[in-house]
């Protein structure tokens, strides 16, 4: 039988990722990202509900977060649930579910406080292997986390396919 593992979500930063090199001298990247939904409530009150989600971003994604996330930026994550267990000083196991993100784009357009995405007039950036059809502005700049290629950010993804347009959102 066939499984998925695989988690979308659009949110903000928590606060700035931190980002430490492992020995082995690749970069890993955590940061939280709350979610929120509303809805009304029995009372006909409105009742917002925010989730907050751990992620963690191996090699040129952690690179490109550190470069370029702050604390409150929006950002569209796609990747896997992965849970981790450890025994703490007490002896009792302890678990932590995270999200290890294959991909990423910035929402929410440039900033002028100096801690803002991309360049010229983009509205943000994917980065990743693969398109998400998620907006990331015109062309945006690709990471392959697969490792192929240069192991670089930038550019288009190289096929004769424009862009597609800004208003072509699935939401």
């Amino acid at each position: 039988m066939a499984s998925l593992n695989k988690v979308m979500l659009i949110g903000n930063l928590g606060k700035d990722p931190e980002v430490r090199a492992i020995p082995s001298g690749v970069k890993v990247a955590n940061f939280p990202i709350a979610t929120s939904e509303s809805y009304t409530g029995k009372d006909g009150q409105r009742v917002e509900k925010t989730e907050w989600h751990n992620i963690v971003m191996w090699r040129g994604l952690a690179e490109v977060a550190e470069k370029y996330l702050k604390k409150g930026n929006q950002v569209f994550i796609e990747g896997k649930l992965q849970t981790r267990s450890w025994d703490d000083q007490n002896g009792q196991k302890r678990y932590m579910t995270e999200i290890v993100a294959d991909n990423m784009t910035m929402l929410g357009g440039r900033r002028n406080d100096g801690g803002g995405f991309g360049g010229g007039d983009d509205e943000g950036g994917s980065y990743g292997g693969r398109s998400s059809g998620f907006g990331g502005g015109q062309g945006g700049g690709g990471y392959s986390k697969s490792g192929g290629g240069s192991g670089g950010y930038g550019g288009s993804s190289g096929g004769s396919t424009p862009p597609p347009p800004e208003d072509d959102l699935p939401f």
